[in-house]
């Protein structure tokens, strides 16, 4: 079979052409340090890279909105402790105005600093992060509470918010967070609930009825101040129902901030662990995907060094046949 120039120089530019191809791949993998970078590269690895890119994507969704959370039940925790220690204080007042032998200028003092409190525990409950109120529950572009300027303390009401010191304009709504597919926890804590010890099904139902160790801590506070500007120790038929009764009162207000806080600190610490848990999967994943998509830059550079060479062989070989003619056998 006779093999004439022109197969010879096809074959040759074959040849290049596929040298070249290839060092030119191995170029991009350097460049890019991904061996992927095309689906004709690899096509069985499409399927895996794109459904592995995918879990990345939704494990960050994740992470970003468990962080958001978790940022904001630390900041909730903060002004809790803020409530908590308002009621102290509360407490220390009320116990020095029944221990002491107090004139009506001294009471007078001791009720103003608890009227000072009752304000700055209503800074707490209007308290906002990144502009949203932190206790309004869904409502947390409305202020959640406001003072009430027909609050009469000798038609106070428990069942009847009208009559309430402080009235409530947010809703009962826990804010629920997905930490991992089909798994939710409650990330606040509404006002409701918090302040006026009532809870989410009776708040929804407005029926506003309190149980065992629920209280309306503004209430509270307003007989406080009431029983020891009035100098009443313990007449529960007197001005603020006597001040005995309302340091038991505080105490349970107290307890109903503590178990709230309580469980807020158990949730968020599922929340952290549940980052955790998530970044450590995000690790996973990007090593499947690093498997599918990455070159080895050891492997890759001699590949790219070993083609190079081919390269220049090729062109030097095609060169020296190139410049064979029939002439150069008619001497």
């Amino acid at each position: 079979m006779k093999v004439t120039q022109n197969s010879t120089y096809r074959l040759m530019q074959t040849n290049l052409e596929r040298i070249t191809t290839k060092l030119q791949d191995l170029q991009t993998q350097g460049a890019t340090g991904r061996k992927l970078n095309t689906p004709s590269d690899s096509p069985a690895s499409i399927g895996p890279v794109i459904s592995t890119r995918t879990q990345i994507s939704n494990t960050d969704r994740y992470l970003n909105t468990m962080g958001v959370a978790s940022d904001g039940m630390k900041s909730t925790d903060g002004y809790l402790a803020s409530v908590e220690n308002v009621l102290q204080q509360a407490k220390t007042i009320t116990n020095n105005a029944i221990n002491a032998s107090l004139n009506d200028a001294d009471r007078a003092t001791l009720a103003d600093q608890i009227k000072q409190l009752k304000q700055q525990l209503l800074d707490s409950s209007n308290a906002s992060v990144n502009g949203k109120y932190i206790f309004a529950g869904y409502e947390e572009d409305t202020k959640p509470f406001t003072e009430n300027a027909s609050y009469d303390p000798a038609t106070y009401d428990p069942t009847n918010p009208a009559t309430w010191p402080v009235q409530y304009n947010g809703d009962a709504n826990a804010v629920n967070l997905e930490i991992t597919p089909g798994e939710y926890t409650q990330t606040n804590i509404t006002g409701n609930e918090l302040f006026l010890g009532i809870s989410q099904t009776s708040w929804d139902s407005a029926t506003y009825t309190r149980g065992s160790g629920q209280i309306d801590i503004f209430h509270v506070l307003s007989q406080t101040e009431d029983a020891i500007r009035a100098g009443n120790v313990d007449d529960p038929t007197g001005p603020g129902g006597g001040m005995q009764a309302n340091l038991t009162d505080l105490e349970t207000s107290a307890d109903q901030e503590r178990i709230l806080r309580s469980r807020l600190g158990s949730r968020a610490t599922r929340v952290d662990a549940a980052i955790t848990q998530q970044q450590s999967v995000k690790v996973d994943l990007q090593q499947i995907l690093s498997r599918y998509q990455d070159a080895d830059s050891i492997a890759t550079f001699n590949d790219l060094t070993q083609q190079q060479t081919a390269f220049q062989a090729a062109l030097k070989i095609t060169s020296q046949v190139s410049s064979i003619s029939i002439l150069n056998y008619l001497q």
